[in-house]
């Protein structure tokens, strides 16, 4: 009987060999080949390159939109989503007292709106986390230090539970108070990218699998040493060229 067992196995691993052996080999020669370390956006090459399509965000079956609002900019005018269809535009979420990550947000959203000063179909849309303090005169002076001037980079400000809702529920991109973080407010560093119809866009990982959003707390072109975030501003500024 033992000889038949011997037999019996053999055959199974001579027909595993036949049917998936080429298969893995045609993967592994293709680069698709999943990494156990599936999360590691870190790695040479995690982005899809930049000649591809860039993926819709998909939920429930259905293409994510950036929600409705409307709030007040700098300059006291009432600005909404609206202004915003037709454009390819970049959203934040930040406060101008922010003594950590916000200002590197906006060195390089300052960076990425020098790239299409002259474009009048990009826009960015700046939500203050801390509409108390953030009027429109503390938003047009915070302008103004910065060098803001494209003519559709709005920030934003108005009724503290509205940004928070569209924040976490409409973007979801986490912003709330805490008396532990520095400027007593925590905030993610991300950007959203939405596109001339309003949806919700970004580029894919190596496994297929959308962004959804993009890292803006590292400074463009900034030398990382190995195990540190990368800087994702200049695929950025890629995927708005993409869609304009």
């Amino acid at each position: 009987m033992k000889n038949y067992s011997y037999v019996g196995i053999s055959l199974v691993i001579l027909i595993f060999g036949i049917i998936f052996i080429p298969k893995i080999i045609d993967r592994i020669s293709e680069d698709e080949v999943v990494s156990s370390d599936r999360l590691n956006m870190k790695k040479k090459g995690s982005e899809k390159k930049s000649g591809e399509e860039l993926a819709y965000i998909v939920l429930d079956g259905e293409k994510k939109k950036a929600p409705q609002f409307k709030f007040i900019n700098q300059a006291g005018d009432t600005i909404s989503n609206e202004d915003y269809i037709g454009k390819v535009y970049l959203v934040e979420f930040f406060f101008t007292s922010c003594p950590t990550i916000c200002p590197i947000m906006n060195k390089n959203l300052v960076e990425i709106q020098n790239e299409f000063d002259d474009n009048e179909d990009f826009g960015i849309a700046s939500f203050t986390i801390d509409p108390g303090h953030d009027t429109p005169e503390v938003l047009a002076k915070y302008a103004e230090d910065y060098g803001i001037d494209h003519a559709n980079w709005h920030l934003l400000t108005g009724e503290r539970e509205k940004i928070y809702e569209l924040a976490n529920k409409g973007f979801g991109i986490y912003a709330g108070e805490n008396a532990e973080a520095a400027g007593g407010f925590a905030h993610q560093g991300m950007f959203a990218l939405v596109d001339k119809e309003g949806y919700i866009r970004s580029r894919r990982d190596s496994f297929g699998n959308p962004l959804i959003y993009y890292r803006g707390t590292v400074e463009r072109n900034k030398s990382v040493a190995a195990g540190e975030e990368e800087p994702q501003i200049d695929i950025l500024i890629e995927d708005i060229r993409k869609l304009l």
